[in-house]
């Protein structure tokens, strides 16, 4: 609306204004309206839910179809996709201002006022009836669903001290209580979790999703509402907690499937943006494949047979993994007194607390333990991203320094140049990290951090071993005679070269 108008105060100064039509009011709904704003949008090629990541190709287009439609939807998928905002960013196809009569409850039509206080208001000051404004936000109403909400929560009821206070019959419409979906009149109602909706109060709900009205107990009134209806559900909550009931699900008109995101990229984009990571106290650097690994940890545990996949794996996982990796980051830097704050893979360790948690073990899962099961999962996610930096990489002589004895133990009680002053120790080690972007000449932390990746992908793909106690070390011999028997000729060579001082190590 220009900014250079003012907004009509009264009835009268309303019809007159040229920035809200009667007739324009008078006909056209909440769904219309939502309807032609989204085609405005879309002519401009505007982005339609901005922060929503990943849903251009898949949901996205599916809820502008039932918005051009002008249908009631659902949208099913797991927790931690997004469903909830994409349902609070349906605001942005609402008008800036909506009129309407000052005072009411449920929002009335200046033109078309539905309760009993509002026509007797119009009829007694006319043109100098007050008219107040929404805005978008103001015209969206949440409702969680638990089963403790009663029809009265929903619809309305009788309200015996409202009519003691004004002196009201019971039997006057003056006496009705609103519920929330009469006070989300000309806005959107979201009820969120469906299922969990007891089946006697999903039945409240026909008549508004066919008939557009409701009536509230007792009274011979029929209110017409006019209500966009949007829901969420868990597709295992018709099972685990509760159903749609059939006649309600036949009345939505579109079921719009969520998911997880596709790509590691996408899912470290919704990471980035969500998480807690900026911190206004310190410079934090989070390198590339830090972040890579702790959305690999998320897809990884989605794939693994010891974690519920009804249940599924949030999103929130990774968002607050990082959030401690950077905080386990910041901790070891302000105890050294270091100004550059660099995560590492050990901090994903670290952040154990943040992810099991946000996990469902099925049986298999919880009679190994939830940390060992995240463990695995975060060691087996090291190893498919440091593949990705790593895919040809030979890293026989880095083995070799560990195989002769040598070990490297990595912890907070470390400052950054001493960690790197024992990294520095290892052959090879350094020469290797040219996939990572690091060179001798960058920061300390840096350097570690990167040096540190690659040691852990080679524990990953049980080249080396890693233990709280001795850091980095070669394998047992019957380890990895078990579990790489092709390396045992080359063990062997070693041993023997170290025993006679004969043949040389590359």
């Amino acid at each position: 609306m220009p900014a250079a108008h003012p907004l009509p105060q009264t009835l009268g100064e309303l019809r007159s204004s040229t920035l809200f039509s009667e007739s324009r009011l008078k006909t056209r709904n909440i769904k219309d309206e939502m309807r032609a704003n989204l085609m405005v949008r879309l002519q401009a090629k505007d982005t339609l839910f901005p922060g929503i990541v990943g849903f251009d190709d898949t949901v996205v287009p599916q809820i502008v179809n039932a918005v051009l439609s002008r249908q009631n939807f659902i949208l099913l998928g797991l927790r931690g996709q997004a469903k909830s905002r994409i349902l609070r960013a349906l605001t942005a196809l609402l008008d800036a201002h909506m009129p309407y009569v000052a005072g009411c409850e449920i929002r009335d039509n200046p033109y078309l006022p539905l309760c009993r206080r509002c026509r007797d208001l119009i009829k007694e000051r006319g043109d100098a009836t007050p008219i107040a404004y929404l805005g978008p936000g103001e015209r969206y109403v949440e409702k969680l669903a638990t089963p403790d909400v009663t029809v009265a929560d929903l619809i309305g009821d009788l309200d015996p001290i409202k009519a003691a206070r004004g002196g009201e019959d019971l039997s006057s419409e003056l006496t009705m209580h609103y519920g929330l979906l009469p006070r989300a009149n000309r806005g959107i109602f979201a009820v969120n979790e469906l299922p969990d909706l007891a089946g006697k109060i999903q039945v409240a709900l026909f008549n508004i999703m066919q008939e557009g009205d409701v009536q509230i107990k007792g009274y011979p009134v029929r209110l017409a509402l006019d209500v966009a209806l949007v829901f969420s559900a868990n597709p295992e909550d018709y099972t685990a907690r509760g159903k749609i009931v059939t006649p309600l699900k036949d009345r939505i008109g579109s079921e719009i499937r969520t998911h997880y995101p596709e790509t590691i990229e996408e899912g470290m984009e919704i990471t980035a943006q969500e998480a807690w990571s900026e911190r206004g106290t310190a410079d934090i650097k989070i390198p590339s494949y830090v972040r890579a690994v702790v959305e690999q940890v998320a897809f990884s545990a989605r794939e693994d047979k010891k974690v519920d996949k009804r249940s599924g794996v949030s999103q929130r996982l990774p968002i607050s993994t990082m959030e401690l990796v950077v905080s386990n980051a910041e901790r070891r830097a302000l105890l050294h007194g270091e100004s550059l704050v660099v995560p590492r893979v050990s901090d994903i360790y670290a952040a154990l607390p943040g992810i099991t948690g946000k996990l469902e073990l099925e049986y298999e899962g919880e009679m190994r333990g939830a940390d060992t099961v995240v463990r695995d999962i975060i060691r087996s996610a090291v190893g498919k991203i440091y593949d990705r930096y790593f895919p040809e990489t030979n890293t026989q002589a880095i083995e070799q320094w560990f195989n002769l004895g040598g070990t490297v133990k990595l912890d907070d009680d470390q400052s950054t140049t001493a960690a790197l002053a024992d990294l520095k120790k290892i052959q090879g080690l350094f020469d290797k990290l040219a996939p990572l972007e690091v060179k001798n000449s960058d920061d300390p932390a840096k350097l570690v951090a990167a040096a540190e990746f690659l040691l852990e992908g080679l524990v990953a793909h049980r080249k080396l071993s890693r233990s709280e106690e001795h850091g980095f070390s070669a394998q047992e011999k019957s380890q990895r005679k078990k579990e790489r028997p092709d390396l045992e000729i080359e063990y062997d060579d070693w041993q023997k070269a170290r025993r006679t001082g004969k043949g040389g190590l590359n």
